[in-house]
């Protein structure tokens, strides 16, 4: 009378823990699928990029060269920086972003301004630099000519091997951008003029009290006085490209 009932009950319990031993085994799979597919990102910083190529091919991951720096404390062909950074856990076939190191800057800016912009593309590339970004102003010069560069020629220890190009457009195209002068030295009136031709506004300009320089020692020359009212700092920086709507902010000598 009582035997089915336990032989329900065995069974039950007997297809219960089937089913808790199948769910344990797909877990553990799981388990050892996800993380048998994770990797730590080794530490590449200052490895070559062929070793660093090969170590993260070796775990399954990709190796991105995606910018390059010049660099007097890494040598060229070594790994300046890393992203994501050692140590981290990640999927195999993760694409790991380094920095290549340059070297030391050796290559001489070429002075482009007043070329054709196409001629100083091909100046750059021949000198080993690349163009960076180019802006367009509207300027009473041959369409296309460079008017202005960052940096600017001859410069020393320049951070990447790229120029900002700043060209002529017609006086009724759109500008798409502006690349900031430098107005340090002006006066204020000659700054705000400048400006107000491409559109910009100034915010308030704020004087300052400038220290007398050194008269100089030995065979140096004195350093020149900061006349009253020339622009002693300004914001943005120059060579930074900057939208129409920018307010300029500049410091000038009281």
């Amino acid at each position: 009378m009582h035997r089915p009932v336990l032989n329900f009950f065995a069974v039950a319990s007997l297809v219960l823990l089937l089913v808790v031993v199948a769910l344990l085994a797909a877990i553990t799979t799981m388990h050892f699928a996800i993380h048998g597919a994770e990797v730590q990102v080794p530490a590449l910083k200052g490895m070559t990029v062929a070793d660093a190529r090969s170590q993260t091919s070796g775990l399954g991951l990709d190796l991105d060269v995606d910018n390059r720096y010049y660099s007097v404390d890494v040598a060229a062909g070594h790994i300046l920086t890393q992203s994501p950074p050692a140590g981290t856990v990640v999927r195999r076939e993760w694409r790991v972003r380094v920095a290549e190191s340059l070297g030391p800057q050796q290559v001489d800016v070429p002075n482009t301004v007043g070329s054709d912009e196409r001629l100083a593309g091909l100046t750059l590339r021949r000198a080993g630099l690349e163009v960076g970004m180019t802006a367009q102003l509207p300027f009473k010069a041959p369409g296309g000519m460079v008017l202005a560069q960052d940096p600017p020629p001859h410069a020393q220890g320049i951070a990447r091997p790229s120029v900002n190009l700043l060209v002529a457009t017609a006086a009724d195209e759109a500008a798409d951008g502006f690349v900031m002068p430098d107005l340090t030295g002006l006066s204020v009136a000659s700054a705000q003029a400048q400006l107000s031709r491409v559109g910009i506004k100034l915010a308030v300009t704020k004087f300052v009290d400038v220290p007398v320089g050194s008269v100089g020692t030995g065979n140096a020359a004195p350093a020149p006085p900061v006349r009253p009212g020339a622009i002693t700092a300004q914001q943005p920086p120059a060579g930074v490209r900057v939208e129409q709507s920018v307010q300029v902010t500049l410091t000038a000598a009281r």
